[in-house]
């Protein structure tokens, strides 16, 4: 999320565990942006986590995880948790959902700046 905007959705790929390497290491794992999972999957995801980031009183950026067992269709889609402090690293998801999207790490840097505004 960014402010009440859900960018898009990430699959990550992994050979075994997503451990730290997984998760930091260049190569670690592979990001599918968007997402290659059925539609009403996708829109669940967009949906649950702009509800999430709304009943939470989330601010800014956020990053919410899912689970999803294909098996079970919508039945198997899980809400792990909502990041409200997600990675800026070079390996982290939020910055590469908003590059998709058209944002780059500046202009999602300044928007946070801005948005961290108490003035609101």
């Amino acid at each position: 999320m960014l402010g009440d905007r859900a960018l898009t959705v990430t699959d990550i790929i992994v050979d075994g565990w997503y451990d730290y390497h997984a998760k930091y290491a260049e190569g670690g794992s592979r990001h599918v942006i968007p997402a290659d999972i059925p539609t009403d999957i996708f829109d669940a995801c967009m949906d649950y986590a702009l509800r999430a980031h709304r009943v939470l009183g989330c601010r800014g950026l956020t990053r919410t995880d899912f689970r999803w067992d294909e098996t079970r269709g919508l039945n198997g889609l899980i809400l792990l948790e909502t990041n409200t402090q997600p990675g800026m690293t070079p390996t982290s998801l939020a910055p590469e959902q908003a590059a998709k999207m058209g944002i780059s790490f500046p202009d999602m840097c300044r928007w946070m700046v801005e948005d961290a505004s108490c003035d609101r």
